[in-house]
């Protein structure tokens, strides 16, 4: 056991109360190892007289350790470290939005094994058509029309993701627009792009579905002498995982139609058909440039994405494309074949589903404020205030988790809603309820953090 006298200096500091002091001078010592599992902690008095603090300071102390998940009191005996070293320092990245890994080394070998005996050596020895080779292409048609995306291989470019298809567009459409439109909360990369391309940006507020219609036609009617574009997640949306229904839809494309807006269409979550909520390509085909990628509904490794522009902006697509000088690699290529022709990239896909199913049902079990998703990825929204955010993301730091800056996807400094993205896929179910209690009880000090340092004024 350290020696109390060692935690005095900390509790020097008069920033804080003593009890908030020792719990962080302890926890410290329990998250570096100098703590060891099952260790017994002083007895209260003990400690108190030791550190010249009061008792109710320790007990109060304790009591912040046990709700973080650091300690345990074993009545008549006393409190006992909770946590191990290796488990407490354990880090889980709840801030990387992909899929859990589907594919073994037996596979993947297999995958290999396969294409050394029948790969087109041409895949290797020249370079592909600029929007990839039009058996791929038709390739990915096919696998997008079992998503609901109808089009023809010819419309449809290959990308090398979805970053690179939405850097495309943007590129593309800058030369037709004065502004952007986006969420109000939105994908950070969208955002990078359209600051890139030195467009001004208006933020619309957003409520369960995505995008209100009401706050576009704010922007395009103030704006009614000047185009815009429109960047939107139709479905599971990143990071609020909102879904439109039809009618949100159809609103949101009428009014596009009344102002004669573009639209971009983040569909990289669409993993599934449904008649029910169509695509917006398939509403107005005119004016939406729909993109696409592998990398969030099969694996992150195989990076090919798709660009599906209106047919009056095909051939701008094309020069732009290969200014980004950003090639797939054949090797991807080949593996998408055959995993798409073989059955393999369609088993991968239910069975993602049915992973993110029950990841999902997990988190709101674990954490009820969650939100609720109406479609099905590995990422999920928990609702907190903007004064809250930031100390439940340091706190979960302390604890082993990381997750994303709140500010990160916000479009505006002062958002109607904000919250946590939390990104389920990149650890193991099995670890999953271990990070959840870390969140928990980060949120649990979170809010003693702030309720201390609010001053209540009569």
């Amino acid at each position: 056991m350290r020696r109390q006298s060692s935690w005095a200096p900390h509790l020097a500091d008069g920033t804080t109360s003593p009890a908030e002091r020792l719990a962080e001078a302890l926890s410290n010592d329990i998250l570096s190892g100098q703590l060891q599992v099952n260790e017994r902690l002083p007895a209260h008095r003990d400690l108190a007289w030791r550190l010249s603090i009061g008792v109710g300071s320790v007990t109060r102390a304790y009591a912040i350790l046990e709700r973080r998940g650091l300690v345990r009191s074993v009545h008549g005996r006393g409190t006992f470290v909770a946590v191990g070293h290796e488990n407490a320092t354990t880090r889980f990245d709840l801030a990387t939005n992909m899929p859990p890994p589907m594919f073994s080394n037996k596979a993947l070998a297999g995958t290999l094994t396969r294409l050394a005996k029948q790969v087109d050596p041409d895949l290797f020895n020249i370079y592909p058509p600029v929007a990839g080779h039009l058996e791929h292409r038709r390739i990915m048609a096919h696998w997008l029309e079992g998503l609901g995306i109808d089009t023809r291989a010819e419309h449809l470019l290959l990308t090398s993701g979805a970053q690179q298809a939405l850097n495309v567009a943007i590129t593309v459409i800058r030369r037709h627009v004065h502004y952007a439109v986006v969420e109000e909360q939105t994908y950070p990369g969208m955002l990078g792009a359209i600051h890139q391309n030195q467009l001004p940006v208006h933020a619309a507020r957003m409520d369960e579905e995505g995008l209100l219609p009401s706050a576009l036609e704010d922007i395009l009617q103030r704006n009614k002498h000047q185009r815009a574009v429109i960047y939107l997640t139709p479905t599971m949306h990143n990071p609020t995982t909102a879904t439109m229904e039809l009618q949100r839809r159809r609103d949101i494309v009428a009014l596009c139609k009344k102002f004669d807006a573009l639209i971009i269409e983040d569909g990289v979550y669409l993993s599934e058909r449904d008649p029910s909520r169509p695509a917006l390509m398939e509403l107005a085909p005119e004016r939406t440039f729909h993109v696409s990628s592998l990398s969030k509904i099969l694996s992150p490794g195989l990076r090919i994405g798709a660009l599906i522009p209106p047919a009056d902006y095909l051939e701008a697509c094309h020069p732009v494309l290969l200014a980004s000088s950003l090639m797939i690699a054949p090797l991807s290529y080949a593996m998408m074949a055959q995993w798409m022709e073989n059955g393999t990239a369609e088993s991968v896909r239910h069975s993602l589903l049915h992973e993110a199913i029950r990841r999902q049902k997990l988190v709101l079990t674990e954490l009820p404020q969650a939100v609720t998703p109406r479609h099905h990825a590995f990422h999920i929204w928990m609702p907190v205030s903007a004064t809250l955010a930031p100390h439940v993301i340091q706190q979960a730091h302390a604890l082993g988790i990381s997750l994303p800056p709140a500010t990160a996807f916000q479009a505006t400094s002062a958002p109607a809603a904000t919250g946590i993205r939390l990104a389920l896929g990149n650890i193991s179910f099995r670890a999953l309820p271990e990070a959840l209690r870390r969140i928990r009880s980060a949120c649990m000090h979170a809010e003693e953090i702030v309720s201390r340092d609010t001053i209540p004024i009569y």
